[in-house]
């Protein structure tokens, strides 16, 4: 086929352009709409130079071995978060269809006093978590908004993943009532429990029952700006939402003066307009367009607006929400962020707010401090490794039955047994375990 030579740029490709631009300088991306760094620390590195040159304000690298001291991206577990200063990550921002490159619903919020929330765990969350390097000893405490899947359907990994991995405290979660009995958070995890018995009752066994319990703290789903959690100087409040039925909320967290609010999933209310004013930083779902969910998410008209406008928020009602609270920094959430949607989406935003806005994208970091918000993107591995945590994990409990019947253990095959015998008699003799048989 003939190639055709000198042709113009395509409509599509200028508008492409056009809306790249206007995303650019719409977002808040990196610090380049925040006060400059102080270059303290970098001062005190030979290997950089402060001074700024001409052609940049940003401290140069004049050591050819030398490390960078202003990084434009997180890599999890190479800095330490200051005492008083807030970090927080997306874990998980789409939608309830599974995504390979975007998880439901997770936001890790981390205080510079050593706690660490989880405020929701949705379908997928775990593995961006597991790649942030975090004992799991240190993420043990789960705020559930509501009991869509999208918002908890990670809680077996966390649960399974943590106590395989090393946790030695059982998991706490932290979620609603709901209408009725059965609809309540205290019932989805008895549920929850109920399905995974054989699981729960074979690893206790054989690891330790411990990390396998959880504790569940059920709050009235009505309370408004009522108190659910009150600890080490960290308080963290909900407030009622407005989502499909009765039971969602949203949740504010206080601590040393910063104010953190994570919406869960909401259509625009007085309670969150009343009770989230003065935020430094505010998490809240921002629905794709009616003419998105169309045509990308395969929804008839009628499902597309009331998706817009009853059950969620729409861009335009995101953009008004953040304009009356004028939080330090708004974050839009759960919409699938692709090349094909962010700008329309964006671009609604911005007919309503001016304010700082960062489209959220899973993996994406933002440090607060009192005189600046800081995003960046982690970079982390794929093939993340449990980290060791302060404490080993205890032996299992003697007095818990093996679940293994002499049907079952007769069947084991002998020339394996002895093969595994000779293979691990030095690593048994190293360690001190006792010979095959033994107690």
């Amino acid at each position: 086929m003939a190639k055709i030579k000198n042709a113009g740029p395509s409509i599509f490709v200028v508008a492409m352009i056009a809306g790249l631009v206007g995303y650019i300088l719409g977002c808040t991306r990196g610090e380049r709409d925040q006060p400059a760094q102080a270059q303290s620390v970098a001062a005190n590195q030979q290997n950089v130079e402060t001074q700024p040159s001409e052609q940049s304000s940003r401290a140069r690298l004049t050591d050819p071995n030398g490390t960078v001291s202003d990084r434009y991206v997180y890599y999890p577990g190479t800095e330490k978060l200051g005492s008083d200063e807030v970090r927080i990550v997306a874990c998980g921002t789409g939608m309830p269809a599974a995504r390979r490159g975007q998880a439901a619903a997770c936001f890790l919020v981390e205080l510079g006093n050593g706690d660490k929330f989880l405020f929701d765990i949705g379908t997928g969350s775990m593995a961006n978590i597991m790649s942030l390097n975090i004992p799991a000893d240190f993420l043990t405490k789960i705020f559930l908004s509501h009991l869509h899947t999208d918002h908890w359907g990670d809680l077996d990994n966390i649960w399974a993943g943590g106590w395989t991995g090393g946790r030695t405290r059982p998991l706490e979660v932290w979620g609603p009532s709901g209408s009725r009995d059965d609809m309540g958070t205290k019932s989805a995890i008895e549920g929850f429990r109920q399905a995974y018995n054989w699981d729960y009752v074979t690893r206790w066994v054989k690891i330790s029952s411990i990390p396998g319990q959880i504790t569940v703290h059920e709050f009235d789903f009505k309370g408004v700006n009522q108190v659910v959690y009150d600890q080490n100087d960290v308080v963290i409040r909900s407030v009622p939402a407005i989502h499909a039925g009765d039971g969602p909320v949203s949740f504010i967290l206080e601590w040393n003066g910063y104010k953190i609010v994570y919406g869960g999933d909401t259509a625009p209310n007085n309670w969150f307009i009343k009770h989230c004013r003065d935020a430094d930083f505010i998490v809240h779902e921002c629905m794709l367009t009616p003419e998105q969910l169309m045509e990308f998410y395969g929804q008839p008209a009628p499902r597309a607006m009331m998706m817009q406008s009853d059950i969620h928020t729409s861009a335009q009602a995101f953009g008004k929400v953040m304009s009356e609270l004028k939080p330090r920094h708004a974050v839009a959430y759960h919409f699938f962020n692709e090349e094909a949607t962010r700008y329309a989406i964006h671009d609604a935003v911005r007919q309503t707010y001016a304010g700082p806005l960062s489209m959220a994208d899973d993996m994406m970091v933002w440090n607060i401090t009192r005189e600046r918000i800081r995003e960046r993107m982690a970079v982390s591995a794929d093939d993340a490794w449990d980290v060791a945590g302060p404490t080993p994990q205890p032996l299992p409990d003697k007095k818990f039955p093996p679940q293994e019947s002499e049907f079952t253990l007769k069947e084991r095959w002998l020339p394996a047994i002895e093969v595994d015998n000779e293979a691990f008699r030095d690593f048994r003799k190293k360690h001190g375990l006792p010979e095959p048989g033994k107690r």
